[in-house]
């Protein structure tokens, strides 16, 4: 059989990696498949020939879906068939989307759909760590302009060791997990979490992964020197150009603008001003030429627009509030706004503002996790939430997009390090970010209204987190400023945004998109130095208000207690059916839950007051409870049979009290001494050890009549 395709074999790290070309979806423009170990994915790439009329961007579409076929399970749920995009999809879906739109020309404005599935998993080999190297695969190898290869790769460390693109169950022991995205020269996107690392151990793992994306790029290079239709590229049509409007508008506009950028305004404020600008240069000309060139008006305007700004930054030191290139914006916090919230805080920092509430659950309120590459359950929630009103814009709620996803998963992974997972938390802990105001960092403000929020109800977060988005103005000289919590008007004209979240001894959590080239590791180690500085002097500020969490939770807040049982009685507490724990519910009005882990059971008791949960807790701690011989017990009469009566010395334990072991005396009839539901004192004397069954004596607890004389031994 003659083999159809290119296969392109590589030594990656000691594995073998392989893209495969030319097999499956020939009709794409490119398409792909990779493979590690039983780890397949597939990736396909389809552009339009010509760009929709009045369309002036880049109409770019990443999606990344696991199939459940891919690891041998069905879809949950009633339609049993993949539906919308999980969480975890979406955000793999914006890492490869960060990392390859800016490498697409300014002036390519052609739809383009960029669909990544997982189609086979070993559950060893992760997907996410291929995703991005799939998606460069299938543009390299077609006739899409796109200034690639590029590719990510996931960079862990254990033990203080490097690894690349580490196994599924090595993952977890990682002091450092981090996915990093790159070309041959530079860095361009890099999103992890890490427990407390140095900002030296960040860029020492940046370092291991961009020498890893370097051998990926290269081997893209020479599969594509294989194929023909990857060597000739389809044109980018030329825009429109008219260099005496440019001129003029330069002219007419800089200066004042620049003036503007420097005049440390307000967002609503400078934003009228500018556009004052702009409605008095259009105000020269005709409807007719507007109609003829309002397109290169706006297009020239804004170019200047953003030159006069990064050069009021770079020249002058000068940012569009007033502040200095590390200055921080004004502060203030509160706690406890919120009377019925189990916590609440509000971190407002320049006109940006979050408010944060905490909720505490129990076991059944864990997120129960079902996907082809990810299974179980999770304690820790965190939402975002971003309403159009935060930026003072009237638009439609569609449900939660993409950005609040991601943004919300950044501020996940920067609090979750310090939420303990031991027996001093045993809530189901929910963290909700409203933000209310929005300009600039509205994640970061997440991170720190989080961290106030938990501490006030009492969560005990091991320390507080704070977060800060890093800019950066990187000009053709070489020259550059790093900006320290960004507003949002220099995150679009910026070069970099680079979110750093972290305690005062390390960094938890990172985000960075690039949006040049040429970013140096020089570049990278200023701005997390100059991030460290800006968290430390966040988490001041936030200490002012609260320093650490409260001795106890709010009374309105639900109680849990946690104990342990031995694994053999997980089902005794359950009963049969459920019967006894559902029983012991409605009795106590508590909420019950029994997990089985290290083999032993855990047990969570909630309930609105300490009574209920001890009353509970009694009823347990007695069905667990082994009885042993010699105990004394006040037992519950169950049964009365001519030969003795059955005695429940414990929940669900009943022994049996002989008919001579009732009394000293000769007892003819059971019934004379006790009927069922009466309470007796009786002491277990033997376990039968065939059977198991308990026997009971009264007689041994009451003292032993003196022997009389018979008077007719006389």
């Amino acid at each position: 059989m003659n083999q159809i395709g290119i296969n392109h074999t590589f030594d990656f790290y000691g594995k073998e990696l392989t893209i495969e070309t030319g097999k499956l979806a020939k009709q794409a423009d490119g398409s792909v498949v990779i493979k590690q170990g039983g780890t397949m994915l597939l990736a396909t790439v389809v552009s339009n020939k010509t760009a929709s009329e009045g369309i002036d961007f880049l109409p770019l579409t990443v999606d990344y879906r696991e199939k459940f076929a891919a690891s041998g399970k069905f879809p949950g749920g009633f339609l049993k068939r993949e539906a919308r995009p999980s969480d975890g999809e979406i955000l793999v879906s914006r890492l490869i989307d960060r990392a390859i739109r800016p490498l697409f020309s300014k002036n390519y404005h052609c739809e383009t759909q960029m669909l990544i599935s997982l189609i086979s998993f070993d559950g060893v080999n992760m997907p996410d760590s291929l995703a991005g190297f799939a998606a460069s695969a299938a543009l390299t190898v077609s006739d899409i302009p796109f200034d690639g290869p590029i590719s990510e790769v996931r960079v862990g460390r254990k033990d203080g060791e490097f690894i690349i693109n580490p196994e599924k169950d090595v993952i977890e022991s990682c002091d450092i997990d981090m996915i990093v995205a790159g070309n041959h020269d530079s860095i361009m996107m890099v999103e992890g979490e890490m427990k407390e690392v140095s900002e030296q151990e960040m860029l020492q793992a940046i370092e291991a992964a961009h020498e890893a994306i370097k051998i990926q790029c290269a081997e893209q290079t020479k599969l594509a020197a294989q194929i023909e239709k990857a060597q000739t590229k389809r044109e980018v049509e030329a825009p429109n150009a008219d260099e005496e409007l440019e001129s003029k508008v330069i002219s007419a506009c800089f200066d004042k603008l620049k003036e503007i950028a420097k005049s440390g305004t307000a967002k609503h404020e400078r934003k009228e001003l500018f556009n004052q600008v702009y409605e008095e240069f259009i105000s020269q000309f005709s409807e007719e030429e507007l109609e003829e060139k309002g397109d290169l008006v706006n297009k020239y305007y804004n170019a200047v627009q953003k030159d006069a700004v990064r050069k009021s930054i770079i020249q002058d030191g000068v940012r569009l509030d007033g502040r200095k290139t590390n200055e921080i914006r004004p502060i203030w916090t509160e706690v406890d706004y919120l009377p019925n919230a189990h916590g609440s805080a509000i971190f407002t920092r320049g006109e940006t503002q979050s408010l944060t509430t905490v909720t505490l659950g129990t076991k059944l309120d864990e997120q129960s996790i079902d996907g082809a590459v990810h299974t179980g359950s999770e304690r820790f929630l965190l939402h975002y939430n971003f309403p159009p009103f935060s930026t003072g814009e009237a638009r439609p709620m569609r449900g939660t997009s993409r950005r609040e996803v991601g943004h919300g998963n950044l501020a996940l992974r920067a609090l979750k390090p310090m939420v303990p997972t031991d027996d001093t938390n045993p809530y189901t802990v929910r963290v909700v970010s409203e933000i209310l105001e929005s300009n600039g960092s509205s994640s970061m403000a997440t991170v720190c209204a989080g961290s106030l929020a938990l501490m006030d109800a009492g969560v005990k977060i091991k320390k507080p987190v704070s977060g800060i988005a890093m800019g950066l103005i990187l000009e053709k000289d070489g020259s550059f400023a790093v900006l320290s919590d960004i507003l949002g008007d220099e995150d679009h004209l910026g070069d970099m945004d680079f979110k750093v979240t972290g305690t005062e001894d390390g960094i938890t959590a990172c985000q960075m998109d690039i949006k040049v080239g040429g970013l140096t590791f020089e570049i990278l180690e200023t701005a997390l130095n100059q991030a460290r500085d800006g968290r430390l002097h966040i988490l001041g500020e936030m200490a002012k208000t609260i320093t650490s969490p409260r001795e106890d939770y709010k009374p309105h807040a639900p109680r849990i207690v946690q104990i342990t049982i031995p694994q053999d009685m997980i089902g005794a507490v359950i009963g049969p059916g459920g019967k006894i724990i559902q029983e012991i519910q409605k009795e106590t009005g508590t909420t019950i839950t029994i997990e089985e882990k290290d083999n032993k059971g855990v047990v969570d008791i909630s309930a609105a007051n300490k009574d209920a949960i001890d009353a509970a807790l009694a009823r347990i701690k007695g069905i667990v409870a082994v009885p042993e011989v010699g105990e004394v017990y006040d037992g519950k009469v169950k049964n009365i049979a001519s030969y003795g009566a059955f005695i429940e010395i414990l929940p669900g334990k009943d022994g049996l009290l002989h008919i001579s072991e009732i009394d000293w005396k000769r007892i003819e009839k059971v019934d004379e001494y006790m009927k069922e539901g009466d309470i007796i004192q009786v002491k277990l004397i033997g376990v039968d050890p065939k059977t198991g069954k308990l026997k009971l004596s009264r007689k041994v607890l009451i003292p032993k009549p003196e022997k009389q004389d018979n008077p007719n031994n006389d």
